[in-house]
């Protein structure tokens, strides 16, 4: 009998006291739920013993990265629908705990178990083990390359020419590449950017900045990154410019920088990797490196403040799959360790929306040469940035994380000059 697909909606909606907003297709062929809802694809049984034996959202990645679960439709719909089935539902709703103490929902889990069989699967290869020492050189390193070094030429594919890894800035309409132009204009001008200064650029990436403030600024830089491949195809960028003697790019850890000090730094969506234990020790770092009356601009992805903020916080999916060790915090906790560090923050702009476009964006670009990109990784690296990226486009558009510009001077104490304009931004 035909009936999988109607027995795993039944235990669902016992667990979470809520009707499925999703159809789904069991292995079996049979299919239950919503018509014209997307629709939840479960593959095998394997699917099923990865969500008994890890309920909630690791189990899902695990089944999705696994090829185990799939969605057929909008898979911007499907997600929408699941975290307001599993995220977003309210205080008065009942939680899982409570769902098992009831005998149907235990008896009916018995079932599946006998269904889907009694042992957990393996965790896919892309997955990351949860390390006991966070945040030293070692383990930073190794979370980076873990990320970045997954080739040049899958980024190539997700970002396109720009090789830009962070939100763009839209001003209208336009192309990726002019709105990644943009963003890089935006941050050369909060700096102030002038012939001859030095501007350091932490975590330069694929050198994107660092060729944008030499090249249209007349600055010399210094970029670091962790990434041995990053640095390979940045140094390749900087020599194809012509721009060798203006642009130095190293494989270096932020806290090993001596050479300072420079007149402007720019921190652009590396501050996630940092750690809420290291994080005061990174302003002050950065601090230190910055002559007086220097600016620092940091770009950051924020979540909103908890009741109970004795810790930072990432979704499991992605510290296991995506960024392993990477810490969110709530803006106002960055700009109040910007200030401990000593720093004078003068700005604060926040550009939510725009990253939930460059999302958007980046995953077509993934979608259109997908086969290549799973020719590149794997099959389950490509599903990792996949359902990552249009995860993250909705969790922007629905306000559950933001980013933010954060400008901020090292103020001479003596003086009290901070060489800011006295009205409006003068980077408009």
């Amino acid at each position: 009998m035909q009936d999988a697909a109607l027995r795993l909606k039944s235990l669902v909606e016992q667990l979470l006291g809520a009707p499925l907003p999703l159809r789904i297709r069991a292995w079996d062929g049979s299919e239950a739920g919503p018509p014209a809802a997307p629709v939840l694809v479960v593959r095998n049984r394997r699917a099923v013993r990865r969500l008994l034996w890890k309920p909630g959202e690791l189990g899902l990645a695990r089944a999705w990265v696994a090829g185990d679960l799939g969605v057929e439709g909008d898979l911007y719909a499907a997600l929408d629908l699941m975290s307001g089935l599993l995220w977003e539902r309210g205080e008065g709703a009942r939680g899982v705990g409570e769902a098992l103490r009831d005998p149907e929902v235990r008896a009916a889990l018995r079932g599946l178990v006998k269904l889907a069989g009694p042992l957990p699967p393996a965790p896919p290869a892309e997955e990351v083990r949860r390390r006991r020492h966070l945040h030293t050189k070692r383990s930073d390193k190794r979370a980076i390359s873990h990320h970045y070094d997954v080739g040049n030429d899958f980024y190539e594919i997700v970002l396109g020419p720009s090789m830009v890894y962070s939100c763009a800035y839209w001003e209208d309409d336009g192309s990726l590449e002019d709105a990644q132009r943009d963003k890089l204009e935006l941050i050369a001008r909060k700096l102030d950017l002038k012939p001859g200064q030095r501007l350091l650029d932490v975590g330069c990436g694929w050198g994107s900045m660092a060729i944008h403030a030499a090249r249209e600024h007349g600055v010399s830089v210094v970029g670091v990154t962790l990434s041995q491949e990053q640095a390979a195809y940045a140094r390749k960028r900087v020599a194809d410019e012509g721009l060798t003697d203006r642009v130095e790019i190293r494989v270096q850890d932020y806290r090993d920088v001596t050479d300072g000090p420079y007149d402007a730094i720019s921190s652009i969506g590396m501050a996630e990797h940092v750690g809420a234990e290291r994080y005061l020790e990174y302003a002050e770092t950065l601090r230190r490196l910055l002559r007086p009356g220097g600016r620092l601009l940091n770009h950051q992805i924020a979540r909103p403040p908890r009741r109970d903020e004795s810790a930072y916080s990432v979704d499991e999916f992605i510290d296991a799959y995506v960024f392993p060790d990477g810490e969110l915090a709530p803006v106002g906790t960055t700009v109040t360790q910007l200030e401990r560090a000593g720093f004078e923050v003068r700005d604060v702009e926040s550009i939510r929306e725009h990253y939930a476009l460059t999302l958007r964006r980046w995953v077509v670009n993934l979608e259109e040469q997908w086969t290549r990109a799973v020719r590149l990784t794997s099959p389950g690296r490509a599903r990792v940035w996949r359902l990552y990226m249009a995860a993250s486009a909705l969790a922007f558009e629905h306000n559950r994380i933001g980013v933010n510009q954060v400008l901020a001077v090292r103020t001479p104490e003596a003086s009290g000059a901070s060489g800011m304009p006295l009205r409006a931004r003068d980077w408009n």
